[in-house]
């Protein structure tokens, strides 16, 4: 083989290479805003294809007898949906199945010879599963709006949702030369296989931290100041990372691209993310962390906390989670009531 030819497949692979992170054509792309300014949202019609069969719920049971006495009267230990009518209360169990364990059947949560038994920790996971589920849907409508959530939202027939996240064991990052690198230059699923820093929900849908990438003031702060650190703009760029990879969308969908920082030019789907952040961060803290005792050791992450929610848990992929089914609509008995006090684990009710 000559020079020239050796030479020649070396540029077919460099270019290979190159474009390897690049979709292939064809793609859509779908003006959002004036012509000028950038805002065009960009879909994979392959992408959509695929996600078309993930995102379709089964068909909702026909409607249940809502008169007749109530679950509470009839069975034992109904904690949460003892206002249900026995009827309705069997519809939302036969869903539940649906939901989460279609293989594994009423035995996942449920010791079969015993159905009051609370021994199973899935049991008493599932409760508390059943009031976020309430919750969300009669508090949290400026972000699920009228379309309301389910187990199947999350779930999608798995006993445990295919997109949680752990904390990740910053241990068993090489330290090398460079020192500590805050978790970054190591692409990870969790911000769209880029190298900014790999855990961009701890400081967002855990703690408050404020979501800062241009500095306000002359010299930056810090990310509890006015301004915003190199680090500070890192992990905000990688949560945007993840919030993009998650609805299937590019930052046109919630940001105007000539003022990204500008909330009067930014489109609406900016102000129900900043609701969507808040909710999930609510969840995280008030419903699954106190949920970490419940849950067996071989059910936590590597520094021993409990799966979390982040904004992949209900989109997967899509811009509306189940692309807008109506969930609530078709499962009235999660609607939940505003009125009604949820305990949380700081011992006042979720809000």
């Amino acid at each position: 083989m000559n020079l020239k030819r050796l030479q020649w497949l070396a540029v077919l692979a460099l270019t290979g290479f190159s474009l390897s992170g690049c979709e292939r054509p064809p793609v859509d792309s779908v003006q959002v805003g004036f012509r000028g300014t950038g805002m065009e949202l960009v879909y994979n019609p392959r992408t959509l294809s695929d996600q078309a069969a993930l995102n379709t719920a089964p068909p909702a049971l026909p409607e249940a007898d809502k008169s007749g006495p109530r679950a509470g009267a009839v069975y034992k230990n109904v904690k949460v949906l003892g206002n249900l009518s026995v009827g309705e209360f069997n519809r939302l169990m036969v869903g539940y199945t649906q939901w989460v364990a279609p293989e594994q059947g009423c035995g996942y949560c449920h010791n079969l010879n015993n159905f009051a038994d609370d021994s199973l920790y899935t049991k008493v996971v599932a409760r508390r599963m059943t009031e976020m589920t309430m919750h969300l849907n009669a508090t949290w409508k400026n972000h699920v709006a009228e379309t309301g959530v389910t187990c199947q939202t999350c779930h999608r027939g798995q006993p445990v949702p295919g997109k949680i996240w752990f904390k990740p064991d910053e241990s068993k990052l090489a330290k090398g030369l460079l020192g500590q690198r805050n978790g970054q230059n190591a692409p990870a699923p969790s911000v769209a296989y880029s190298s900014l820093p790999n855990d961009p929900f701890s400081a967002y849908l855990v703690k408050d931290n404020r979501i800062r990438q241009i500095s306000q003031t002359a010299l930056p702060q810090g990310i509890n100041g006015n301004g915003s650190s190199t680090q500070a703009t890192e992990a905000t760029y990688g949560f945007m990372m993840h919030i993009s990879d998650a609805l299937g969308v590019n930052c046109a969908f919630c940001h105007n691209s000539r003022n990204f920082s500008n909330w009067e030019e930014s489109p609406p789907q900016r102000a129900t993310a900043w609701h969507g952040i808040r909710m999930v961060r609510e969840l995280n803290n008030e419903f699954m962390t106190p949920l970490t005792k419940t849950f067996p050791p071989n059910r936590l992450g590597p520094t021993g906390d409990v799966a979390k929610v982040n904004c992949a848990t209900c989109h997967q992929g899509a811009y509306k989670p189940l692309w807008g089914e109506q969930m609530a609509k078709s499962w009235p008995e999660l609607r939940g009531n505003p009125g009604r006090v949820i305990k949380t684990a700081s011992g006042g009710a979720a809000k």
